[in-house]
């Protein structure tokens, strides 16, 4: 096999099952469903509810956590914005005690800024509530951190900048950041999803070849992680796209990538000059056990 058929397989392997998604968009419904019923006097399990962060985006490769916001009613953001304390805290024991009407026996969890459920097979949601301002895009959230307040998320505007540059890209985009998270759990990376997906949007948003296809993933993870460990180590944030909301480092993810950058070098050599059993087990050593062997 060739570079395009290596890359076309491993983008495949980092996707979910049909079985997971299924499973994904079951518990999605019921949750939202719950929600409709207890705040909104509705049977819908479709309205007032939104896949965000890495799964919202598209970027994600496995299910450790599901982020969704569940839209409640503003006339509760008047009722605990006007508590004597903790008003956020409060709101999420409201919608804790909701859901566990439908998840009674699972482990549901309220703490800081989200109401956790996690299930048995790994499956694990985190349930933000919000209200929906103005614009009809963001939406405000309680923080109970200090003593409680409000905080403004926009996820829909960074959905829209990653869903409209991973067309303009033949799908590249995402691709990107899933294998760009293959490397981060092999490598054990200190760098968060959302900064993944900043750094691939600013990265191939300009990248001479972002419209080809898997035939050039060799030349685009080699440019990538170049790009990744140039990045200063001096500054703390950078700009999320859509949102432009200040995305902050875990760590110093540039000497891995440095690392990776000298690995791409020699995995393009290997099959350049036609050791593709070394070319191969070098990618493995960049993206892990998910990159074909054979």
């Amino acid at each position: 096999m060739g570079v395009s058929e290596d890359f076309s397989r491993f983008c495949c392997n980092l996707r979910m099952s049909g079985e997971t998604i299924s499973n994904i968009q079951s518990r999605y419904k019921q949750i939202t469903k719950r929600i409709n019923i207890d705040f909104w006097d509705m049977n819908s399990d479709i309205q007032h509810s939104l896949y965000v962060g890495s799964y919202g985006r598209g970027t994600e490769i496995h299910v450790s956590d599901i982020d969704i916001i569940v839209q409640l009613p503003y006339e509760k953001y008047k009722q605990y914005n006007d508590y004597i304390g903790n008003g956020q805290s409060a709101l999420l024991q409201e919608v804790k005690r909701s859901l566990q009407k439908t998840y009674g026996t699972s482990f549901i969890k309220a703490d800081g800024q989200v109401i956790g459920i996690n299930f048995t097979d790994g499956i694990n949601f985190e349930i933000v509530p919000g209200f929906i301002n103005t614009d009809g895009k963001s939406y405000t959230y309680p923080d109970t951190n200090n003593g409680g307040t409000w905080k403004t998320t926009y996820p829909r505007d960074e959905i829209s900048a990653i869903n409209d540059l991973n067309s303009i890209t033949n799908k590249n985009l995402k691709r990107l950041c899933r294998m760009t998270r293959a490397w981060k759990d092999a490598n054990s990376v200190p760098i968060s999803g959302i900064l993944i997906d900043t750094f691939a949007y600013k990265f191939l948003k300009d990248w001479m070849f972002n419209d080809k296809s898997y035939l050039y993933y060799d030349l685009m993870s080699r440019d990538f992680f170049e790009y990744l460990k140039d990045r200063s180590k001096e500054i703390e944030y950078w700009y999320a796209p859509g949102s432009s909301r200040r995305v902050y480092k875990k760590g110093n993810f540039q000497v891995k990538a440095k690392k990776a950058y000298d690995l791409c070098l020699n995995a393009i050599e290997y099959t350049n000059k036609g050791f593709e059993y070394s070319s191969k087990n070098t990618w493995r050593e960049i993206y892990g056990s998910k990159f074909p062997s054979s």
